[in-house]
């Protein structure tokens, strides 16, 4: 990247978060935000009409999350650099994004120093782990126990997270725009895949793992 700027777009449905993250990045010379996008289908068509060397991408889009986001960015332009950007912390998704192809987890909480040698490491091809994450995908290797959350899907993960959060099934519906039976049906995954058989077992889970941090 010598001599020329790491072009990177910024995906958050929030104006505030963008613009806080745009000028983290701004101090940095050889950084340059050429785009914006609220949700994945205006980020996937500014892909299209640009070129971008870093997409910062929230967890949590309207629609389509980050993770679907990045999935579909990895078919479509295998070349460009994914970093997930989140607010909830790396025991939750950071080992799954990994998983997906992305070139690194960041908390909204980072600092702007993180931030920038996160866009640099990976508009180089490399991958932007801390080193708790390293810590953790280390002790990952060959130990055959299985994290109960690992398990779920994406959008069961979502739903974990909701109901210990004491959210009532109809309230998910309605804030993942899913109908009320096909989340109860989540529901029942849930605690199929968790080994649970009720929802004070789900939010004794997530508390002691960090999961509504």
């Amino acid at each position: 990247m010598q001599n020329k700027k790491i072009r990177v777009l910024l995906v958050d449905d929030h104006a505030v978060v963008r613009n806080g993250v745009r000028l983290m990045l701004s101090v940095a010379p050889d950084i340059l935000v050429m785009g914006e996008a609220e949700t994945a289908e205006q980020a996937a068509r500014l892909v299209r009409k640009q070129e971008f060397d870093v997409a910062l991408v929230d967890i949590a889009l309207a629609g389509q999350s980050g993770l679907d986001l990045l999935k579909r960015l990895r078919i479509e332009k295998p070349t460009l650099a994914v970093l997930i950007l989140s607010m909830y912390s790396e025991e939750v998704y950071a080992v799954r994004a990994l998983k997906l192809g992305a070139a690194g987890y960041l908390t909204k909480s980072n600092s702007a120093t993180t931030m920038i040698e996160a866009v640099r490491k990976a508009a180089t091809g490399g991958k932007y782990l801390t080193p708790t994450l390293v810590e953790r995908l280390a002790n990952m290797i060959g130990n055959d126990r299985v994290i109960p959350h690992e398990a779920l899907s994406d959008r069961e993960l979502e739903v974990l997270k909701l109901l210990a959060l004491g959210e009532s099934l109809v309230n998910i519906a309605k804030k993942l725009h899913l109908s009320p039976k096909t989340v109860t049906t989540h529901r029942t995954h849930i605690l199929e895949k968790m080994g649970m058989s009720s929802n004070t077992a789900l939010v004794r889970y997530a508390l002691e793992n960090g999961l509504l941090v």
